[in-house]
């Protein structure tokens, strides 16, 4: 075998070992990488308007202490009116779960009395017979995983408390932190690679602050929506719906199962489920053909079948921040290969 394919060869072993001990690293870390993730997509939000403070002549220093000021006025507002509301209708869903549970395997039992008479009443009452046995399984796992969610909510704490420090640092380091990475890139080919981070960054800024605007109108629809129609816990299945327009594609069938599930639990009635289909198909109706094209200036361009997989795929690996964060990278990776395509670096300076 001639050299340079044994170079090639063992280059790409140890990259893929490399990249195997990162992703390892990451996981084991999972909290501290959660907690790093958190402060650079709050700095990411957030820089733009330092920067415009900062082209009205006023310091980047004064300008983050000008936005700290204001986003604590909002937290305090946030934590004297919204926290409350939410603590509370998280403990009283947390506390009537297993009533709801009862009451599906009630209606289960019913449901099956119904169809016995009928063809095929077999084995949809052994289709209810499983799913009552998974309903008891769930209620029984349930204060196990009350316990689970407490501890993780530790962490998720002490993540908010380090989170503001951490950035202000990465808004008040960031001119230094750029030109330091800057400082270790190739000369001959460093302006191309700093235009091309000027263009992820573009994409992938407009997407995150884009997809949150979008979030929070979505969550606000969907609380007022299930407010009028009576369903219970209108905010806790709304801020979960302003969540899941994160997920492309799939991210309205799961944004509609809990009030789905709470609104047939209260009224039994098939009326009440339609009504609640109609409320979501109006709003992620907006959503996809109104709120989306006038907020996104930047279109992320991805099939949606390597979308899909790729949020999947990233999702199971980080959480959360792996959902959010899916699409930002898959189409920073696709500008990087639509580059390489070109043949962009492939020439010299």
């Amino acid at each position: 075998m001639p050299k340079e394919k044994i170079l090639t060869s063992s280059r790409a072993v140890f990259l893929l070992l490399a990249a195997t001990a990162f992703i390892a690293a990451l996981y084991a870390l999972q909290h501290t990488v959660s907690c790093f993730l958190l402060s650079f997509v709050i700095a990411y939000l957030l820089d733009p308007f330092v920067v415009m403070l900062e082209k009205r002549k006023l310091r980047r220093i004064y300008g983050i202490l000008v936005l700290y000021a204001i986003m604590s006025l909002l937290t305090l507002i946030f934590v004297l009116y919204f926290f409350p509301l939410m603590s509370i209708s998280w403990n009283q869903m947390i506390a009537n779960l297993p009533d709801y549970f009862q009451k599906t395997k009630t209606l289960g039992l019913e449901l099956k009395q119904k169809l016995a008479p009928y063809y095929g009443g077999e084995e949809w009452g052994w289709l209810i017979d499983a799913t009552s046995k998974n309903i008891d399984k769930l209620v029984a796992k349930l204060g196990t995983g009350v316990y689970a969610a407490a501890a993780s909510m530790v962490f998720n704490l002490f993540n908010l408390l380090l989170s503001p420090i951490l950035v202000f640092f990465m808004l008040f380091y960031k001119k230094d932190i750029v030109s330091g990475v800057a400082s270790w890139l190739p000369t001959a080919r460093r302006e191309k690679i700093l235009e091309l981070g000027r263009e992820i960054n573009t994409s992938i800024g407009g997407y995150i602050r884009g997809q949150a605007m979008v979030s929070v109108v979505v969550a606000i629809l969907s609380v007022v929506a299930l407010a009028a129609l009576g369903v219970d816990y209108p905010v806790l299945n709304g801020v979960f719906a302003g969540l899941a327009s994160i997920i492309p594609f799939v991210g309205v069938i799961i944004a509609t199962i809990p009030p789905l599930f709470f609104a047939y639990v209260e009224f039994q009635s098939g009326m009440i489920l339609l009504q609640v289909i109609a409320a979501f198909s109006a709003i992620y109706f907006l959503e996809g053909y109104v709120i989306k094209p006038l907020v996104f200036k930047e279109a992320m361009n991805l099939n949606p079948l390597v979308t899909i997989i790729v949020v999947m795929a990233f999702g199971e690996l980080m959480g959360f921040w792996g959902i959010l964060l899916a699409i930002p990278i898959a189409a920073a990776i696709k500008i990087v290969m639509d580059h390489l395509r070109r043949g962009d670096f492939t020439g010299e300076a």
